[in-house]
């Protein structure tokens, strides 16, 4: 099937922001274990998991339009020195990427791809839930202190 204007452009977009997310989610769930937090490794590992399905969907569906996704870009990985900036850089980088979805979306309707615009709607719910996840953590450092939060991360 062939895609309408502008569709497999942001379809890539999107592709490219998922993947970058698998990659940064897999070096935060590294960092967690590495800093004795299993909790948090198990969450970004989901996460990331979570990514990889995304991604593995918009590729077959950017073939499905007869376009070639383009899985050699990524944006910057973000890192940290410690776990509120992980979720602080996680949050920043949800929130862009359902800016992104949301254009993506738009575009979709207008253009009358209803079945691309019906993927991206899933997709950005999945990202709003992530957003509300990194949300609720930073909050709760800020309420009971870092030291408390990281505690309760030690074990599952």
């Amino acid at each position: 099937m062939k895609a309408k204007e502008g569709v497999i452009e942001f379809l890539n977009q999107v592709l490219r922001s998922e993947l970058t997310a698998v990659h940064q989610y897999l070096l935060h769930a590294a960092l967690c274990k590495n800093w004795g937090y299993a909790r948090l490794h198990d969450h970004y590992s989901h996460l990331a998991n979570e990514e990889v399905s995304h991604s593995s969907g918009l590729i077959d569906h950017i073939l499905y339009l007869d376009g070639t996704p383009d899985v050699e870009h990524l944006d910057a990985i973000a890192q940290g020195r410690d776990v509120a900036a992980l979720l602080t850089a996680d949050l920043e980088f949800e929130q862009e990427d359902a800016e992104m979805l949301r254009k993506a979306i738009a575009h979709c309707a207008k253009v009358g791809d209803f079945t691309t615009r019906h993927i991206l709607e899933h997709m950005i719910v999945d990202t709003e839930e992530h957003i509300d996840w990194f949300e609720t953590q930073l909050r709760v450092v800020k309420q009971v202190g870092a030291e408390r939060y990281l505690s309760e991360q030690i074990k599952k």
